[in-house]
């Protein structure tokens, strides 16, 4: 034992040490004194954090991780959305003689569309909308 580690005997019941007998070795801890230390450790953790607005360093870097593959899956799904997209509009415009001034009223439209629909929007309402402009123009 070296001198800066604090000697602890403490009485428990008979069901606690049954729990710890199991529990040390399915934790692969090399022995019940590693395991203890970790439990107290653990929940002291957990009493902190109770007390705290910040979260234990463990559970910060299970969300960091998990973001982090949610991050890396959202960035590959735009980057091929981004190329279909891409391909689409190149072969509508080689197929389409458009100028460029209605290219610009068109983003303003499509600006505003997005706004008023926070985002959501769908072929059918875009078509309604098309339909509209054609039966009143």
């Amino acid at each position: 034992m070296s001198k800066d580690e604090n000697r602890l005997n403490f009485r428990m019941k008979p069901e606690t040490a049954e729990k710890l007998e199991h529990w040390y070795k399915a934790d692969h801890c090399r022995s019940k004194n590693e395991f203890v230390e970790k439990a107290v450790n653990f929940y002291a953790d957990s009493l902190a954090a109770e007390n705290s607005t910040t979260l234990p360093l463990s559970i910060q870097t299970a969300i960091d991780g998990r973001l982090k593959l949610l991050e890396d899956r959202m960035a590959a799904i735009l980057y091929k959305q981004a190329v279909e997209i891409d391909m689409a509009l190149s072969i509508l415009l080689q197929s389409v003689n458009v100028d460029e001034s209605v290219l610009r009223q068109e983003r303003t439209k499509s600006i505003a569309a997005v706004r008023h629909t926070n985002g959501r929007l769908r072929m059918e309402q875009k078509l309604r909308e098309l339909e509209n402009e054609e039966w009143q123009g």
